[in-house]
Parts: structure tokens; C-alpha cells; sequence
């Protein structure tokens, strides 16, 4: 699994000129499944993510999480972070899960997130998505499942 987190002031994700999910301060997670993802992995990269200090405490340092500063979630589903672009000018996307799989998973995080009092809005699992975003630092992050 592999969570691209962007620290926002502000996100917003919409289908067919609709916006179907916004937040103010908090994460814009790009979320992107494999095909050996399971609900264990889910969990610790929730886990990861939630308790990641990345927001500057009254020193400018980077000792908050999300949870300090009351922050919320917005996840959007983003198959290509399993790209594979090592050969040719087309990318791969074997590595990433099936749409079952994936949305499964997918789903289940976002449960999992608010079922930990986490504020979240998402986007729709499939769908053509724009999202629009404040970056605030900037500040990006990426986890990988694999890399831990």
C-alpha cells in the first residue's frame, strides 16, 4: 500500500464538476493498493499516518499529528502510484490491486479512519476525480507498505 500524504490548508475532490468531499486543515491522502495488500497492512499504514509528526508545534518544528492540531482526512483512491516506468514510455500498472481488491481495501481504510474519531471526506473509488488543493509547507510524504 502506499499512502502519497500531503499536508493541506485546504482540499477538495470532485466528479463531474460536483465536489463531492472538501476539508480544511489536514491531509490530502492519495491512496494507491497493491495486489498483496490485505486489512493488516491498511491498519498500519493507518496507524503510520495518523501518528505521523508533521505539523509544526509554537518552535516551527514538525512534532504534531493530526490528531494534535484537530485536523481532517480526505482520501482519494490514485491506482498509478503503482506505476512501473522502468521500461518504454507507456507505465505498467500490473503491481496495482484489482478494482475488487482495491476498493475494498480502499473502503476499509476510510472505515478505519473514521471509526478513530478521524474527520474525512473522500473521493469515489473509480471515478474520473479532479482535486484541487492547498498545499501547506509544502509538505509531501510518502509511505510505502513495502518500504517499512
Amino acid at each position: 500500500m502506499r499512502c502519497l500524504v500531503q499536508r493541506v490548508k485546504e482540499a477538495s475532490v470532485s466528479v463531474s464538476g460536483n465536489v463531492i468531499g472538501a476539508i480544511e486543515k489536514g491531509y490530502l491522502i492519495l491512496l494507491g493498493v497493491s495486489q498483496t495488500d490485505t486489512e493488516e497492512v491498511a491498519d498500519k499504514m493507518l496507524k503510520k499516518v495518523l501518528d505521523a509528526r508533521l505539523f509544526e508545534d509554537e518552535n516551527g518544528k514538525t512534532n504534531l499529528s493530526i490528531r494534535d492540531v484537530s485536523g481532517s482526512l480526505l482520501v482519494v483512491s490514485q491506482f498509478t502510484l503503482y506505476a512501473d516506468t522502468r521500461r518504454g514510455n507507456r507505465p505498467s500498472f500490473i503491481n496495482a490491486g484489482a478494482p475488487d481488491h482495491a476498493n475494498a481495501l480502499y473502503e476499509y481504510f476510510c472505515k478505519k479512519a473514521e471509526e478513530q474519531g478521524m474527520p474525512l471526506a473522500h473521493g469515489q473509488f473509480g471515478a474520473d476525480m479532479q482535486v484541487a488543493l492547498i498545499n501547506d509547507g509544502p509538505f509531501t510524504i510518502m509511505y510505502d507498505s513495502e518500504a517499512q
